[in-house]
């Protein structure tokens, strides 16, 4: 299962999740608001996604080889996740769900209870 994989099934298994091809590279949507899109930045395989406020500085600081601020969005608080370096999957699927929780309608998150 290759990084991409593993990745989107993190995205998918979240509630109304959906993917959607944006830029030429797979966008994960929630209610058509983007929470997280595969990007090659500095020609490697990344992940961007919305992180609350002081998340990107903290983990940007605390591990540059796999986190770093993203151009275009990062000004907005989101964090890139290199995809090439080591993954902590755990720690991924927790920023992934979070971003989630950030774009989801707050109608679906008390739905989802």
């Amino acid at each position: 299962m290759t990084s991409i994989d593993r990745l989107r099934a993190i995205c998918l298994a979240l509630p109304e999740a959906q993917e959607k091809e944006t830029w030429e590279a797979p966008t994960f949507r929630v209610r058509d608001k983007i929470f997280a899109m595969v990007h090659r930045f500095e020609g490697k395989a990344s992940v961007w996604c919305k992180a609350p406020p002081g998340v990107q500085a903290i983990l940007v600081e605390a591990a540059p080889e796999r986190f770093f601020r993203p151009p275009y969005v990062g000004s907005k608080g989101w964090i890139g996740i290199r995809l090439e370096a080591p993954v902590d999957w755990e720690e991924l699927a927790g920023l992934i769900r979070r971003s989630w929780s950030m774009t989801a309608p707050k109608r679906l998150q008390r739905e989802i209870g």
